[in-house]
């Protein structure tokens, strides 16, 4: 992990903000994927490739039937001499001859093409064309070894997510286990006397509204939640909430400022960890906070409010999660914003917007309800355009970055 960027031992003061771009890049460059790892094919879903995927064998393996038939040898038509069951090689045909072959079996000797069912009629043992002057072109419906690839062909790229379909890419390429890396677990600590676990907010205090959010965000990001604990604002709680974890990753909501209560500055500094973002020039979310625990395990510190932890994640916790999982960066496009974002003349805003797709154009919608306590607003969205500092005006291209989890 490169902490050059920004890594400082922790004081208690107030370093400068860091810009929105660099935090990003510093976020990811935290981030290291996890150790390479032999899995079983069955558990390697979401895991993410740690070396090309080759094939063992040819694809396909051996000339194979194409459709539910005939392998005819010849010109019709046809005696049936036998079935060819699956799994098993049939019987040399002879010129005249044919065998019932079902999809995927492996091709008779002899064979210059297969029938389709549908396209023969069977009169007694011998099978003949529905139409006689369309015979099948030599091959017809024959899948020969090795079409798709020969074996020691790459596949995939190391750096692929392992999808259903890659499963059974590898499988038929002859594979039991995939070299891979895990999806990062990431334990979470909300911090908050203040916090209700039930019912509506009363008497000053609120509802945790991140709780039930956090981990579906981590999911989506395709990281693994591991523990998820509500926290007291006191200072030996907390250190030993992250002292304890085993986690890749350590995330924390709320308590990322140097209020009176306030702990998880104190917290890292009392364990000796290497702040590598601490406020960063964007709204909502500006104080967020990313450090390098001693163990080496990132922790990334959401604020509070539950739209500028949204913007962190997205902003921050994304890059590290992409990284811890051995992906490159996460990839934003430029949309045309329809309507206005407004924003400091030293800070990026990020705003929740919808997207709509025509043929002519693709535009992005702010949505309105985006103070940093408001959830509403981002219900409605697919994603979060990127103001630069001054704003942007309706008709401007603006970054654009997808929710996971929309």
């Amino acid at each position: 992990m490169d902490l050059s960027l920004a890594s400082v031992t922790l004081m208690h003061v107030n370093p400068p903000e860091s810009s929105w771009p660099h935090a990003r890049s510093a976020a990811f460059d935290l981030g290291a994927p996890t150790a390479p790892q032999t899995t079983d094919l069955l558990k390697a879903e979401g895991h993410v490739l740690a070396s090309a995927l080759v094939a063992l064998t040819d694809l396909p393996a051996f000339d194979t039937v194409g459709m539910d038939g005939w392998a005819v040898s010849g010109s019709g038509p046809w005696d049936v001499t036998h079935n060819v069951r699956a799994g098993e090689l049939g019987a040399q045909l002879a010129d005249g001859q044919a065998a019932g072959v079902a999809t995927g079996a492996q091709v008779p000797p002899g064979t210059t093409s297969v029938l389709r069912r549908e396209a023969t009629t069977l009169t007694g043992q011998r099978v003949a064309l529905l139409d006689p002057d369309a015979p099948p072109a030599r091959g017809a419906d024959i899948r020969r070894q090795g079409e798709e690839a020969i074996a020691g062909d790459v596949l995939l790229s190391a750096g692929v997510v392992v999808t259903p379909t890659l499963l059974g890419l590898a499988a038929a390429a002859g594979h039991d286990s995939l070299l891979t890396h895990r999806p990062p677990t990431i334990d979470v600590f909300v911090m908050g006397d203040e916090l209700l676990d039930v019912g509506p907010s009363v008497g000053g205090a609120v509802r945790d509204s991140l709780s039930p959010q956090v981990p579906g965000w981590i999911r989506s990001a395709g990281g693994r939640v591991g523990t998820v604990v509500r926290l007291p604002d006191e200072l030996a709680a907390t250190i030993d909430a992250i002292s304890s974890s085993t986690a890749d990753v350590i995330m924390t909501t709320g308590g990322t400022a140097h209020g009176p209560v306030d702990q998880l500055h104190p917290a890292l500094q009392q364990l000796h960890a290497s702040l590598v973002i601490d406020t960063v020039a964007v709204r909502p979310g500006h104080p967020m906070v990313m450090a390098r625990l001693p163990s080496g395990a990132p922790l990334l510190g959401l604020p509070g409010n539950p739209l500028a932890a949204a913007v962190t994640f997205v902003s921050i916790g994304l890059p590290l999660i992409a990284a811890c999982r051995g992906l490159p960066m996460p990839v934003s496009r430029y949309l045309t914003l329809h309507g206005s974002i407004s924003a400091p003349p030293t800070a990026h805003r990020l705003m929740p917007v919808l997207t709509s797709e025509s043929p002519n154009q693709s535009v992005v919608e702010p949505l309105p309800h985006h103070g940093p306590a408001m959830l509403s607003g981002l219900a409605h969205a697919d994603s979060l355009a990127v103001a630069p500092p001054g704003g942007a005006k309706s008709g401007d291209l603006v970054e654009v970055l997808p929710l996971p989890w929309s």
